[in-house]
């Protein structure tokens, strides 16, 4: 196995509503704002290379929606989902399947593009599938009126009128399955959407978490630090608490997805709880 740290673009979002009732005095130490309290967030992704199969991990916003949509979220960076592949020889040609963590337009929106004619659209990725699992899904699409500004139409349904989707089995007991189905092991987590899933995978003697939307950036580690986004936020405080309880007694390393500075970190036990033990590049620990 081989793992490839795949940017696919960055971008910002409103520092309250990314720390909830943390106060700016506080959370701008670790997630500096600009003067429209804006922080920088990233979009990465991760590329597993197992055998003859090719998997994306999530594929960022995409670029098939209005000046008006990306004028809320204050792109920059010149990051995009085809220099990353091509930098490590692939196009997106050759990806077999596309896991997504969740169906948030962050995450799911560049696995669907624009038809040639702009008529409508067709799936970025024309000879993967697309990894869900059907509890989220059914959340996806019919959503709750909290979520229903991330859950896009033209970023989900098109994955199933292509006759690509395909679903995760989630596990009968407990929050962790080994699934054969993706390649590799699954967390389950339920705070910050229903049946968020997190990969684990192992690589050479180390286990990486791909740790998605339950923890945004290395800031978000104390457990009270929890998004405004998340629709159950006492769930993910508890969640949180578990996980990086067992993350710090196993040693892994931790893949952020939107922290812009901290690429991956380990954690370690501290008198005021699980904290920040080290950060390294991607490309140092994971190729």
């Amino acid at each position: 196995m081989k793992l490839y740290p795949i940017e696919s673009g960055n971008f910002k979002l409103d520092g309250g509503a990314m720390f909830g009732v943390v106060p700016k005095s506080i959370w701008n130490k670790t997630n500096p704002a600009d003067a429209n309290n804006l922080i920088d967030m990233a979009a990465r992704c991760l590329l597993v290379e197992d055998g003859n199969r090719l998997t994306l991990i999530d594929t960022g916003m995409g670029n098939k929606q209005n000046d008006k949509f990306f004028g809320y979220y204050s792109l920059w960076g010149d990051h995009t989902i085809d220099k990353s592949l091509a930098a490590h020889g692939f196009s997106r040609d050759d990806v077999t399947d596309v896991f997504l963590t969740h169906l948030h337009f962050d995450h799911v929106g560049g696995a669907i593009q624009w038809n040639k004619d702009r008529t409508g659209y067709e799936p970025a990725f024309k000879n993967a599938h697309f990894w869900t699992n059907d509890n989220h899904w059914q959340w996806a699409t019919q959503p709750n009126a909290r979520e229903k500004a991330s859950f896009l139409q033209e970023n989900i349904l098109p994955m199933e009128q292509s006759g690509q989707l395909k679903f995760i089995s989630r596990p009968q007991d407990g929050n962790f399955a080994a699934t054969t189905e993706a390649g590799f092991g699954v967390f389950f987590m339920d705070g910050h959407t229903e049946k968020q899933m997190l990969p684990a995978l192992n690589h050479n003697g180390r286990t990486f978490v791909f740790v998605a939307d339950l923890l945004p950036t290395a800031g978000h580690l104390p457990l009270p630090y929890v998004m405004g986004y998340d629709t159950r936020p006492l769930l993910t405080i508890d969640e949180k608490f578990t996980f990086l309880n067992e993350a710090a007694d196993k040693g892994y390393y931790l893949v952020l997805e939107h922290d812009a500075h901290n690429e991956v970190i380990t954690v370690e036990h501290t008198e005021k709880g699980v904290r920040l033990k080290e950060v390294f590049r991607a490309q140092d620990v994971l190729m």
